[in-house]
């Protein structure tokens, strides 16, 4: 079985993706952040930012519990058996999760995979919510719903920096939301070509 066919399998592109963001962030810990975080004054200079900048992590703990969360994210893929569509889709909201942080200019600097990983959420859900019957689509509902109440107690339109207790350091709130949206905006554009493809080989 060739590589391309691998990757068709349901689940495997979506762990490939999860293996290079994880593997990415390890791999960047060793590089100054100031090579490749994103920094909005940046954007058009060196675009470059909007991918890399997820591979960058402010401490120890940030990058771990990051790496965890994509280990969870990734368990999605097999599970739910999420197509290379899906996967498309999360790869197109990578880079603007990034880019639409650009509302808020008071955030000079971002990194860290956080922003990405609530686009995977967006698109996993979504595309059970659409694809899927029963139980499955019930589990996804609820899901998306806990992340929107998640969102809304985050306040993503307040200050771009949110100082919490539990961590050491400052979180972005903002790139919560831009993940969630990009996710959301790139799974509904990929199931409606999806939708026209399937009519066209229908005809």
């Amino acid at each position: 079985m060739n590589v391309g066919k691998r990757l068709a399998a349901p689940g495997v592109a979506w762990l490939a993706l999860c293996a290079l963001l994880g593997g990415g962030s390890l791999l960047a810990w060793w590089m100054p952040a100031a090579w490749i975080d994103w920094q909005p004054e940046l954007a058009t200079a060196q675009p470059w930012r909007a991918w890399t900048s997820v591979f960058v992590h402010w401490s120890e703990s940030h990058l771990l519990a990051n790496v965890a969360c994509a280990a969870v994210v990734a368990s999605l893929g097999p599970t739910a058996r999420l197509p290379w569509q899906a996967t498309l889709a999360w790869l197109l909201a990578w880079p603007l999760t990034q880019l639409a942080l650009l509302v808020q200019p008071a955030l000079a600097h971002y990194g860290g995979l956080s922003g990405v990983l609530h686009a995977a959420v967006s698109v996993s859900m979504v595309w059970l919510l659409v694809r899927r019957q029963g139980r499955q689509r019930w589990i996804a509902a609820a899901v998306l719903l806990g992340m929107l109440v998640k969102l809304a107690q985050e306040e993503p339109w307040g200050p771009a920096l949110h100082h919490d207790s539990d961590w050491d350091i400052a979180t972005a709130p903002l790139a919560h939301a831009t993940g969630a949206l990009a996710g959301l905006l790139c799974v509904l554009l990929v199931l409606g070509l999806t939708r026209v493809g399937h009519r066209q080989s229908a005809a």
